[in-house]
């Protein structure tokens, strides 16, 4: 899977995060392998230029996505028959309105860009929360990815931390190869 992540928001964030919690959604949905998506980070001012032109909304936003038209049968969602590699689009993130959100909700801007890259995702393989009950299934979707993501996360973290000590053991005692 290729994903390419591009920040020209100014606002540092976490490039290899954000392609993390892209790639494991695209896995866990199923997604082709083949398949190729790009990420971009803007400033509030470009939010708001793609906003009104593609939305006819005033104003920036937190996250937008935008699928590859030409290929949107081959990026329908991943429980229609037969998906096969495409290019899927591309999400944009406002990592400086974002910043409001995550001090609203109480969490730091990192895990909210992680929850706008999982919802982009989302939208780009044919979900939306026009309607009640989209809402309630793309939002309990989004919430178990992130949830799964992080178990991930931290389980390959305690294991590379658990690599590193007994790494530091075997080269104490002698044991471990150069």
């Amino acid at each position: 899977m290729s994903i390419e992540v591009c920040n020209e928001s100014g606002v540092t964030v976490d490039e290899s995060l954000i392609a993390s919690v892209a790639r494991f959604a695209l896995d866990a949905m199923h997604v082709n392998p083949a398949a190729e998506l790009s990420i971009l980070a803007v400033t509030t001012e470009v939010m708001s230029e793609l906003h009104e032109r593609w939305m006819e909304e005033p104003g920036p936003t937190d996250v937008m996505s935008f699928p590859m038209d030409e290929l949107t049968e081959e990026s329908r969602r991943p429980d229609a028959p037969e998906m096969g590699p495409a290019l899927l689009g591309d999400i944009v993130l406002c990592p400086e309105f974002a910043t409001a959100q995550a001090r609203t909700a109480g969490h730091a801007l990192a895990d909210e860009l992680h929850l706008l890259t999982v919802h982009g995702v989302l939208h780009l393989l044919g979900y939306d929360h026009a309607e009640p009950d989209e809402e309630r299934e793309m939002f309990a979707l989004q919430s178990k990815l992130l949830a799964d993501w992080r178990t991930a996360a931290a389980e390959a973290a305690a294991r590379e931390a658990q690599r590193r000590s007994d790494s530091a053991v075997l080269g104490t005692v002698g044991l471990e190869d150069s």
